[in-house]
């Protein structure tokens, strides 16, 4: 190659992480120590007209905002910003003057990729640099690629970059190879060849340093963020490729300066929010979908690992880039209601058993035995129906009530007598009763498969006269105090606990209207 150079990210990729919202102080940091490593190319940020902000996050309306936080520019270092085609209207910028960001990265969807020209030529117009980024380029046929390859030669040979984007963290060797040969050998030798990769097979690092060895006189541009900083399994560190370049490339970048905002910035941010590899996006990548899709099915907790891939493998080609939360759902749903029960005998038989008694369920909550005196009354009680729900190692009940394959495994192997959603159990027993999942199961307000509910609902139906709970504590970010059992310990998000306690309580409100329901430990699901 003639020459490589390394773009940072971090400030826009990684803002991806936390909403933008790094907040001034530490996008101060952040550029400072980008400039002081030396990195050829930084990247501030998106541009986005409509949900951009004027300072303190790095989602910016427009380019002037940018110019505000950069407020002056090294020599040695190009700046750049990223928009969305469809987010931002490049004839609002202002003409170029070298006193703001020196270049526009333009990303766009297959769907796009000749509908984009316009506005990528409205760039070049206001004479800025335009890299252009055609995101998830595996999913390009080869014809597809050299037709968009044919079009920006004829139509945009001004432009400074061509990108190659895994957007997906799925390319291995082979498929770099494929397409850094199409690229490079029919691109127009003047534009540069960038590689952007995202980390979830963890070979962002082994790629790019295979594209390092690929035999060409073209330029390179590799994207890179400190400490790997990004959406979902993160991208490839800039710390760890610089110093790479600096051994075998001859290059004299600054890694200490990154080292130390690492220290003092990234690894606070981390605590937080997390990126990195993990078995969801791996699951994305083998899938070939976006990892929003696997996080957001992961994270529900409820599925087996191996059903999740299951489910992955569902998602219809033309879903797969754009992550669609309605369709998530919905998808969701019929997979896990997919086995239907016809429970009209079994809601029979436990309505003659729980008719007009008083209820006792015991939720896995940290504080269930705060009330171990009161609940070992009421369990000995003849009146009394007690049922636990998911955990069963506290107190002998009559019931186990699950949603969840592997509490329902355990219960099975116990001889417990079981209440269980159809999607996990598909054949009652004398021991087991099977319940419709899609009758039972609620699905709203981001609240789903919760056990609590589907108790309290099927309760109601067969006829109790009176619910006392203990251990429904409710949910927190900090997992340790969730559960008494570590390990039924998952990470929720901070608005995934508020929307879990906001419609429970709200769900209890409603009942209390006609059926007593009495708390026996302190829950955030109380009025």
């Amino acid at each position: 190659m003639k020459s490589v150079k390394v773009l940072d990210v971090t400030l826009r990729d990684g803002g991806c992480v936390i909403d933008f919202n790094f907040g001034q102080s530490y996008m101060n940091q952040i550029l400072d120590s980008l400039e002081k490593s030396e990195v050829d190319v930084i990247e501030l940020g998106y541009i986005d007209s409509k949900k951009g902000s004027i300072e303190g996050r790095t989602q910016f309306c427009d380019e002037i905002a940018i110019k505000k936080f950069l407020k002056r520019k090294k020599s040695n270092v190009e700046y750049v910003a990223m928009f969305d085609f469809g987010k931002f209207d490049p004839e609002l910028l202002s003409e170029y003057d070298g006193s703001g960001i020196d270049g526009l990265r333009i990303a766009f969807h297959k769907k796009d990729r000749l509908n984009m020209l316009a506005t990528a030529k409205a760039v070049l117009k206001k004479g800025y640099k335009l890299f252009i980024q055609p995101m998830t380029i595996m999913r390009y046929s080869d014809a597809e690629l050299l037709e968009l390859i044919d079009v920006v030669n004829r139509e945009l040979s001004d432009a400074t970059a061509f990108y190659i984007v895994d957007s997906f963290g799925e390319m291995r060797m082979n498929d770099l190879n494929r397409i850094v040969h199409l690229v490079d050998r029919n691109l127009d030798q003047n534009i540069q060849m960038g590689f952007h990769s995202h980390n979830n097979l963890q070979l962002s690092y082994s790629n790019a340093v295979t594209l390092l060895q690929f035999f060409t006189s073209r330029n390179l541009i590799i994207d890179a963020s400190i400490l790997g900083m990004g959406k979902g399994a993160g991208n490839l560190n800039t710390e760890l490729f610089l110093e790479h370049l600096n051994l075998y490339f001859n290059k004299n970048y600054k890694i200490q300066p990154l080292l130390e905002v690492i220290d003092k910035v990234v690894n606070t941010i981390r605590a937080e929010f997390y990126w990195g590899y993990s078995i969801e996006y791996y699951l994305s990548s083998v899938n070939h979908c976006t990892p929003s899709y696997a996080g957001h099915f992961y994270k529900k907790h409820m599925l087996p690992v191996e059903q999740v891939a299951e489910l992955l493998g569902m998602i219809s080609e033309e879903k797969k880039v754009s992550f669609d939360k309605e369709y998530a759902e919905q998808l969701y749903l019929s997979f896990n209601a997919r086995k239907h029960a016809n429970d009209d005998p079994v809601i029979k038989e436990l309505t003659s058993i729980i008719n007009g008694r008083r209820i006792l369920l015991l939720a896995p909550g940290k504080r269930l035995t705060d009330a171990d005196q009161k609940i070992r009354e009421l369990l000995s009680c003849n009146d009394t129906v007690s049922i636990s729900l998911n955990a069963f190692d506290k107190y002998e009940t009559d019931f186990v009530l699950t949603t969840r394959i592997d509490a329902y495994n355990d219960a099975v192997v116990n001889g417990k007598r079981i209440i269980a959603t159809s999607g996990i159990a598909a054949t009652p027993s004398d021991r087991v009763y099977v319940i419709d999942y899609e009758k039972w199961i609620t699905l709203e307000n981001g609240v789903n498969d919760s056990s609590g509910i589907v108790a309290l609902k099927l309760m109601t139906a067969c006829g109790a006269s009176e619910l006392v709970l203990a251990g429904f504590d409710g949910f927190s970010v900090d997992i340790n105090t969730n559960y008494y059992d570590k390990t039924m310990r998952r990470p929720v998000s901070e608005e995934q606990a508020r929307l879990r306690n906001e419609y429970f309580k709200e769900y209890v409100r409603r009942l209390r209207a006609t059926l007593p329901v009495t708390f026996l430990t302190q829950s955030l699901y109380e009025e």
